[in-house]
């Protein structure tokens, strides 16, 4: 007789099937597309170059343009100097970016190319820069990519004059490019004079035009980074990935930072908004008073849908943290909450929202992936799941309604350019909840049911 009582689930301490990640450089190269005029150079094999566009490509729909040292034999034993010399001359030469963002790859941190040392040496044109971080491809994750590059460009570029020049700093941290045009908007409507770094609206958003453009019109100025460390004050989205960046832009330029956790949901935007707030000292407008009204007028109206339906939610540590949030007020149980990303941070910062809310049988877990998630659903169903593509084969082999959300979503279209922070992105994610929710009930309902409903 076929035994169907639930199975414990083994801890795994380091095989990983079906990844909830995918490696630094991708964030890396990621990070550095938010930089005007920046080419950013893989510094490894052609092979690696191409996998971390492909990934960024089939998520934007953008073409991801980058540069590799193209390493072979010879560079793989003896470094990879005379490659990285070679590809920065013909860069300049033939695209002309101001500026070139090195990361290396497993090949190159496994044997040790000192890339500092390297730049230091080349002869560049007066007007051109090179900058460079270490991203080895097996320890952490794109996560950890992202916020080293984000520091490279820092240490290579941010200065202090001594004078201030009245601009608010943002990290936006890992999001879409009309997530960073919300949280713009925001700001603008708080009368707050920011820079945002990386920014990748604009780039991995550019509109169609007649004319071809390598290097479109968005992206960080490199003078802008250059001004970093003269910001009044930094406001610092994403308390995993933000957090080191801004540590070091306190640290050694002495700008003060606010670390709050991704604007999504109400309580979360309201932090945003409130921290905007304190440094304008502004009244909040009407129009942003409305559109925070218009969001908890939906939740309220979709609560009978939503309320104690069970969640599984994953991805990047930040954005899962903020869908966490916004899952609790609406009523719901995050009944499984990971991220691939190794941050112990993460799993307290969850626990940490259910303890607020005050439920209980849920569980977090940072650095683990798929595979693990899927037996926890095996073992016990949820209603609904929301994370990146690489949790439909899971949705589609338990019968689980699935919202796509995070990084990479690779089998949509229109994501990156629709907001899920701010009240307005609230909006847009409480009606795909609500929606899914209503969809799977209207597909198990029987007539009897909606005779009920009508």
């Amino acid at each position: 007789m076929l035994d169907l009582t639930p199975k414990e689930v083994k801890e795994r301490s380091a095989l990983r099937i079906n990844p909830c990640k995918t490696c630094q450089p991708v964030g890396a190269m990621f990070a550095a597309l938010g930089v005007a005029k920046c080419m950013p150079h893989s510094h490894g094999s052609q092979g690696c170059c191409s996998y971390h566009r492909m990934v960024l490509s089939r998520h934007f729909k953008e073409p991801a343009v980058a540069s590799s040292s193209s390493f072979t034999e010879g560079a793989s034993v003896f470094g990879g100097r005379s490659n990285v010399n070679t590809a920065v001359k013909n860069i300049f030469d033939m695209y002309n970016p101001d500026i070139i963002a090195v990361h290396t790859t497993c090949l190159s941190e496994t044997i040790g190319d000192d890339l500092n040392s390297f730049i230091m040496d080349m002869e560049l044109p007066s007007d051109k820069l090179v900058v460079h971080c270490n991203t080895p491809s097996y320890v952490g994750s794109h996560i950890n990519g992202f916020f080293n590059m984000m520091m490279g460009f820092m240490n290579y570029l941010t200065k202090k004059s001594g004078t201030t020049n009245g601009k608010t700093a943002v990290f936006p941290g890992w999001v879409n490019p009309g997530d960073i045009r919300e949280l713009k908007r925001i700001a603008k409507l708080m009368k707050t004079s920011t820079v945002f770094f990386p920014d990748q609206s604009g780039v991995l958003d550019a509109p169609m035009s007649n004319k071809y453009e390598m290097y479109p019109e968005g992206g960080t100025k490199i003078e802008e980074i250059r001004g970093l460390g003269d910001s009044k004050n930094l406001i610092a989205l994403g308390e995993i990935i933000s957090v080191e960046p801004a540590e070091l832009l306190e640290k050694k330029w002495k700008v003060p930072f606010t670390l709050l956790p991704m604007p999504i949901g109400v309580a979360y935007t309201d932090k945003y908004v409130m921290a905007l707030r304190d440094t304008t000292k502004v009244e909040i407008p009407e129009e942003l008073e409305a559109e925070r009204g218009r969001l908890v007028d939906l939740m309220l109206d979709s609560a009978q849908y939503t309320h104690g339906k069970s969640v599984a939610i994953f991805g990047d540590p930040d954005i899962v943290i903020g869908l966490v949030s916004l899952a609790l007020e609406l009523g719901m149980i995050p009944k499984y909450v990971i991220t691939g990303t190794p941050k112990e941070e993460f799993t307290r910062k969850v626990e940490a929202l259910f303890k607020h809310y005050d439920v209980e049988g849920c569980k977090a877990k940072a650095n683990t992936d798929l595979f693990e998630l899927h037996q926890w659903i095996k073992n016990e169903r949820v209603d609904l799941m929301i994370g990146s593509t690489y949790g439909k084969q899971i949705a589609r082999a338990e019968d689980i309604p699935f919202i796509r959300a995070g990084f990479p979503v690779i089998d949509r279209y229109g994501g990156p350019l629709q907001p899920i922070v701010g009240y307005e992105g609230g909006v847009r994610l409480v009606e795909k909840i609500t929606n899914a929710l209503m969809d799977r009930f209207d597909r198990d309902s029987t007539d009897e049911d909606f005779e009920l409903v009508l």
